[in-house]
């Protein structure tokens, strides 16, 4: 199929000159555009097809007009790179567009670029890749920086579909929530595949305490995609003699006796055991 499509592309270069109209009039200046008048170059197919399409090349004026093409954004392939457009004369420059087998569905941009005499023009292209659709949204590489309280986390996009995230940030500590932040909208969108490093600012994180910071994401169409990090802040005051060493020891047993807490929860399903005081025996006199 991509040998035919190459061919016929080849053939139509090749009677490019004999297919060219009388240009309407108008003040001298050379235009390119999608043709038949579209308002921007619109392909569609599946993955692994090649799409044709052509480019509208105007010259007006009263002398050939040599212009040279490229494509951007989008595998584009010109019948000719440069073409020679007869005075007062309108070309139609054929090119096609490789979709390749690993292209996600939905909808990709590019943009066919002509320039000629100083002076370039671009054509917007949309290509829609037919095929199943899915939205899926994952967090990642969640770490909280201790030392200025920055959640530092990635978004990926692991669907088909262009995605628009939101993000929702909790945290819990020792005591009780010390953070809560609703849901959003990110200033960003994510493309099938793209991964987006973020920072989440936190000016006034807990000077001592033991948090779980819990990560929601939500698009539309996908599951909701949540990650969470823990971290154990001890901000020292300045006070003197063993009160500095005093809280940080405090701070430190606090957060490993909720970790041994938790990872004794997960192998037992059971809270911690007590012991059975035993009676002692000894004489008095």
């Amino acid at each position: 199929m991509r040998a035919a499509a190459r061919s016929g592309l080849v053939a139509a270069a090749t009677a490019l000159v004999g297919v060219v109209a009388a240009a309407p009039p108008g003040d001298g200046t050379w235009t390119a555009a999608p043709a038949a008048g579209r308002p921007y170059a619109y392909l569609e197919g599946p993955a692994g097809s090649v799409l044709q399409d052509s480019l509208s090349v105007t010259n007006p004026g009263g002398r050939p007009l040599t212009v040279r093409l490229a494509g951007e954004g989008a595998p584009v392939a010109f019948a000719a790179r440069t073409v020679t457009v007869p005075a007062r004369t309108r070309a139609d420059v054929p090119f096609a567009v490789t979709v390749t087998a690993d292209t996600p569905p939905g909808d990709h941009r590019g943009t066919v670029r002509a320039t000629a005499a100083g002076r370039e023009l671009s054509v917007d292209l949309l290509l829609r890749v037919s095929g199943p659709r899915l939205a899926a949204l994952t967090v990642e590489d969640v770490r909280v920086d201790e030392a200025t309280g920055a959640l530092r986390y990635t978004l990926v996009n692991r669907g088909t579909t262009v995605l628009a995230p939101t993000l929702a940030v909790r945290a819990e500590g020792l005591l009780g929530t010390v953070l809560d932040r609703p849901e959003r909208a990110l200033p960003l969108t994510l493309r099938p595949g793209e991964r987006a490093a973020r920072t989440e600012p936190w000016p006034d994180p807990p000077a001592l305490d033991s948090v779980t910071v819990r990560l929601t994401a939500r698009a539309p169409g996908a599951p909701d995609a949540t990650a969470r990090a823990e971290a154990a802040f001890v901000e020292l005051p300045a006070l003197g003699g063993a009160a500095a060493p005093l809280l940080a020891a405090a701070g430190a047993g606090a957060w490993a006796v909720r970790r041994r807490g938790r990872a004794a929860g997960s192998r037992t399903g059971a809270g911690p055991r007590t012991r059975t005081p035993q009676a002692s025996t000894g004489a008095t006199t």
